[in-house]
């Protein structure tokens, strides 16, 4: 249990909040690149509380800016894009990828007011399939290369799933708490048959790129060996997975994004990546995108999958859990670390101090790759092709 003021500090992630100041350091995904296209190369988002417009130029750039225009305030969203930026649709201001006002059709020709103008706009890098962000103090840090979005021999893809109605913590939280898995996922997953048999340990294990969390579970038969399964938590918002497809009997490795859009509500992308032998896909190449339903078509949880079924628990917690009123036992360990990890980089991102999962510079092009194992599904460890040169975690 935490105080509402310690609730308060962990879950609001707008400008000059504790937490929104620690997220604004990390590389944010906050569209998945195939959301902008030729007939529909703007769009606007919200993400950590900020109202925001992407866009795509005609010639393949991208630009992350302020909704309003700085001139008189009218959304950005309804303009237009041509080779080098985002028009106004109210007064013809243009502005490019930076933010600098590049035209003001209406002023004198010799007029420096565009040369005044710098409008808010945030770098953005295409990898995996999905735009990043920075939206923190400049400079920018390297984007992280994980491997699922940097591994070609392969097919890779994006889902976004359908907008929560909660706050970003109750989903990251969920990660840490494999003891939920046997009871809310029992009948989906592969686990079915052992929830009357409850009995496994947990570990979270601490790393430079966030918390590895591993679960071991008593083998089916007396004697028989323990499975392990083990996948870390990317610090601060993903998870990493693998996991079998059911039809196919396909390996498919996974990192799930969940995207603070305020509050309360908070955007799920992942990432998709199957190795196979006749298949490449570039790490910058924009990627097919499929929309992962939560909800019925009348509205209630599909409690038949396990990413319904998470749905549920996170947005019947509230919009933003009171864990002020929670009471964690000892299976709850896991939820324990990450909340004091947390509060220990919150305060070093006020100090301006070195962040858990940063990449040197002079590695920035490396993939990093992490050590993930399922065993009961057949994976001893990660699969997919990398570069010697990879880091293995």
């Amino acid at each position: 249990m935490i105080t509402r003021k310690q609730n308060e500090r962990l879950t609001q992630v707008g400008r000059g909040t504790p937490a929104g100041e620690l997220l604004r350091r990390y590389w944010q995904p906050v569209l998945a690149a195939a959301e902008l296209t030729e007939d529909k190369p703007i769009m606007a988002i919200r993400r950590l509380g900020e109202d925001l417009v992407a866009f795509r130029t005609t010639n393949g750039h991208y630009g992350l800016v302020d909704e309003r225009c700085p001139h008189r305030h009218a959304s950005l969203a309804f303009g237009s894009v041509d080779d080098d930026g985002i028009r106004c649709p109210y007064h013809g201001w243009k502005y490019d990828t930076s933010g600098a006002c590049i035209e003001q059709p209406a002023e004198p020709s010799a007029s420096k007011l565009k040369d005044e103008v710098c409008h808010i706009a945030y770098p953005v890098k295409l990898l995996g399939g999905l735009l990043f962000a920075y939206m923190g103090p400049l400079p920018a840090p390297p984007l992280q290369r994980w491997d699922v979005l940097a591994w070609t021999q392969g097919k890779r893809w994006v889902q976004k799933h359908t907008l929560l109605n909660c706050n970003w913590l109750q989903t990251m939280e969920n990660s840490v708490d494999p003891a939920h898995l046997y009871w809310l996922h029992g009948n989906t997953a592969h686990l079915a048959k052992a929830v009357k048999e409850y009995g496994e340990e947990h570990e979270f294990i601490q790393f430079e790129y966030g918390i590895m969390k591993r679960r071991i579970t008593p083998g089916s038969e007396p004697g028989s060996s323990p499975k392990i399964d083990q996948h870390p938590l990317i610090f601060p918002n993903t998870l990493r997975h693998v996991l079998k497809d059911k039809q196919s009997g396909a390996i498919r490795h996974n990192v799930q994004c969940r995207v603070p859009v305020d509050d309360t509500h908070t955007q799920v992308y992942m990432v998709l990546f199957e190795p196979t032998e006749s298949d490449e896909t570039p790490a910058e190449a924009i990627t097919s995108l499929e929309y992962y339903a939560l909800r019925n078509d009348d509205g209630s949880y599909r409690m038949d999958k396990v990413l319904g079924q998470d749905a549920m628990a996170w947005e019947t917690q509230g919009a933003v859990m009171d864990r002020s009123a929670e009471l964690l036992g000892v299976s709850d360990i896991g939820i324990v670390k990450f909340r004091k990890l947390l509060e220990e980089q919150i305060e070093a991102a006020k100090e301006n101090a070195p962040l858990i999962g940063f990449v040197p510079t002079n590695r920035e092009d490396h993939i990093i790759q992490f050590n993930c194992i399922n065993e009961r599904i057949g994976v001893g460890e990660t699969s997919g092709t990398a570069p010697a040169d990879q880091m293995v975690l």
